[in-house]
């Protein structure tokens, strides 16, 4: 009997470090953060656990005082048909516990008043108490326990499960505390947008506001602000992009979603479906996921806020609600996810903010910026201060003496000059170009190394003309061994009939003008292999680019490539002009002058369209002078200065020293007196002529 009072013992003993160890957990569970539906699942199959119950359920109260289930362990599953008469009655004992706000042990298969409407229709005792937080009713925990139980163990059931309730409220309060203080930073953060969002007029300005604060409050990955110009939907701000790249892919398949949503007038939110959409929307939507890989986006068309002294209670819905207005659509507001993962819930609440804000302060500044010549107001409003009246005397000094210089610019007359690069270049100088295709083997020369008329300049080598030439030859040697056999074969008379000599006569007829026609085969070959050997073609300076040499070695060249030049520095040299073609008109205009056109440039004088003054680059600090002898008028495309039209300009030889070949040139064309104010701009009033006054005309 004692061994079994010992066993007995031993067992309760474990039972309470079991059931100990279960509260502990459940009170370090009501300490934690997790959500509502994780604690709830957590905490109910520990008080089920620790009972040894059958089962159990969580009802919180939602809003308009409504209960509704949030977690259940075995529940009988006619309570849970809302049809069914048990579950009304169950449902209406769940209710007087929560009017109530007692705990209360109601017996199986039980009922409450006169019509008992209200019972448990269940076979098992169930354990009610109220779930309190902040002393307030906030739901009901319901215990699911056998029948058979004693009284007093009935009640230890209750009074187990009130004090779970009590660590359960606490975490219910907590929660609460944290989602207040949660509204409370969305509310400050909201502040904030809106008083940066309102904060200036000037459209791109807001754009960037919008997208860069409204990430931060959404907390998704990137919000885009789009804005209508006519029909056509152009993405104007990106969140984390200092500038966007309008022809990047991403922003036009943006922008063509957009614009396709904006035409349907009805805010798009994708999830990973494109069911029941538009098929032009679906098609620019799946374009734009392929290109972004966004798992979850939102395009709400922005409208033209109503202009009403309503007071609105909430921004729910604010999005959606604009959006059935049939208000102008000023531009859209973007929202996507890439790799966070909001809430549905939370992300529309939180953008239904960012949208209000955003479609009020858009709507603003894309106002403001259609006012015509605004940037002039607003210049003009700046300098309000100006007119004050400690700033008025100031003020009409500066004008005036700004007005003297404006007058000055169009009174004062200077010399008209063109600027043009160019560079030096000997009179005399010839291209060595490649007269034959073949490989180079040989460079005899090197750069500024001086020649003589004939002097070997580069070898080439033509595998194939070398073939060519030796297959002539031997079709040659076996022409003149037939030929002398045919020769040989007539002198026989005797030995051939009339017939026979005939036909070796026209053979040998053959014979000569073939062997004719290769002879002028093998002149021409010979004379290929003659041009293999390049020679420079006059007396003079090699010019060659100082790695020429190296790079030309075993290098296959065509014909008509120019190698290098041979240019004589001994004689007179030039200046080749590279005038861009829009200044040329400046120069043949005074050129051809009639005051002008038949008078030379003299020194001290200088000749509209004539006269060239320039310096060189080794050595600017010297003015050299120079008459233009000519005006290509044919265009050609310069790699550093465009189209340019060529003007070479005669130089005295003894005024230069000893240049060098391609020496570079900043010159001055002279095309007589202008205004300093035209003198100045005038490359910049032809543009205005180009560009502007044209396209009114």
């Amino acid at each position: 009997m004692s061994s079994e009072q010992a066993v007995n013992a031993d067992t309760i003993e474990q039972t309470k470090q079991q059931i100990r160890g279960l509260v502990s957990e459940i009170a370090q569970l009501s300490k934690s953060d997790l959500d509502a539906d994780e604690y709830f699942a957590a905490f109910l199959q520990k008080v089920v656990s620790a009972l040894a119950a059958i089962g159990g359920a969580v009802w919180i109260l939602r809003e308009g005082r409504r209960l509704e289930l949030a977690y259940q362990i075995r529940m009988n599953e006619t309570l849970l048909d809302s049809e069914s008469q048990e579950a009304s009655r169950h449902f209406g004992l769940l209710s007087q516990i929560v009017g109530s706000g007692e705990p209360a042990l109601v017996p199986p298969q039980s009922g409450v008043g006169e019509d008992q409407t209200a019972g448990n229709p269940t076979n098992s005792l169930l354990v009610l108490v109220p779930l309190r937080g902040d002393n307030q009713v906030e739901g009901v925990v319901e215990v699911f326990q056998r029948s058979d139980a004693q009284p007093v163990t009935q009640r230890g059931y209750l009074k187990f499960v009130i004090q779970m309730c009590e660590l359960a409220g606490e975490w219910l309060k907590t929660r609460k505390l944290r989602q207040i203080s949660d509204r409370h930073s969305l509310w400050a953060q909201a502040d904030h947008f809106s008083r940066m969002v309102h904060e200036t007029l000037d459209l791109r300005e807001t754009a960037y506001t919008v997208v860069n604060e409204g990430r931060r409050m959404i907390g998704c990955d990137r919000v885009s602000v789009g804005v209508m110009r006519g029909r056509k939907c152009t993405i104007e701000a990106v969140s984390g992009q200092d500038a966007i790249e309008n022809r990047s892919n991403i922003v036009n398949f943006l922008g063509q979603l957009s614009t396709r949503v904006v035409a349907t007038g009805e805010s798009l939110w994708y999830d990973g479906s494109t069911e029941d959409l538009p098929p032009q929307v679906e098609r620019a939507l799946d374009t734009y996921i392929d290109e972004s890989h966004t798992k979850m986006m939102a395009v709400l068309p922005l409208r033209r806020p109503k202009r009403s002294h309503e007071v609105r209670q909430t921004v729910t819905g604010e999005a959606d609600e604009e959006s059935n207005e049939a208000n102008e659509i000023v531009g859209v507001l973007v929202v996507e996810q890439i790799e966070s993962n909001l809430p549905e819930e939370l992300l529309r609440s939180r953008t239904d903010l960012v949208y209000e804000h955003s479609a009020r302060a858009l709507t603003n500044s894309v106002d403001h910026s259609s006012i015509p010549l605004m940037p002039v107001w607003r210049a003009v409003g700046k300098m309000g201060w100006m007119i004050r009246a400690r700033s008025l005397p100031k003020s009409v000094i500066i004008l005036a003496a700004l007005l003297v210089v404006i007058v000055s610019l169009f009174v004062i007359r200077k010399d008209f000059n063109i600027e043009s690069r160019g560079a030096l270049q000997p009179v005399v100088k010839k291209d060595v170009f490649v007269p034959v295709d073949g490989t180079v083997i040989k460079v005899y020369v090197e750069d500024q190394k001086k020649v003589k008329a004939g002097d070997p300049l580069v070898d080439l080598r033509n595998p194939e003309l070398e073939v060519q030439f030796q297959e002539v030859l031997g079709q040659i040697q076996t022409k003149q061994k037939r030929l002398s056999s045919v020769v040989t074969a007539l002198l026989k008379k005797s030995s051939l009939s009339e017939v026979e000599r005939t036909q070796l006569g026209g053979e040998k007829l053959e014979l000569l003008q073939q062997l004719e026609t290769l002879g002028d085969q093998r002149d021409v070959l010979e004379e290929k292999r003659d041009m293999l050997k390049i020679c420079a073609p006059i007396d003079g300076q090699i010019m060659m680019d100082w790695d020429v040499q190296k790079s030309l070695l075993r290098r296959p060249v065509t014909t008509g490539q120019v190698l290098m030049s041979v240019a004589d520095p001994a004689g007179d040299w030039e200046l080749e002009l590279y005038m861009r073609e829009s200044r040329v008109g400046h120069v043949r205009t005074a050129r051809n002058d009639k005051q002008w056109r038949d008078i030379e440039p003299e020194p001290g004088k200088q000749v509209p369209g004539k006269s060239v003054t320039f310096i060189l680059a080794t050595n600017p600090g010297a003015d050299l002078a120079g008459a233009i002898k000519e005006i290509k008028d044919a265009t050609e495309v310069h790699p550093e200065e465009g189209v340019i039209n060529k003007i070479k300009v005669g130089i005295e030889r003894k005024a230069i020293g000893n240049p060098h070949p391609g020496a570079t040139v900043t010159a001055d064309v002279y095309c007589g007196r202008s205004s300093v104010a035209y003198a100045w701009f005038h490359e910049a009033w032809e543009w205005v002529q180009a560009r502007i006054i044209f396209y009114l005309s």
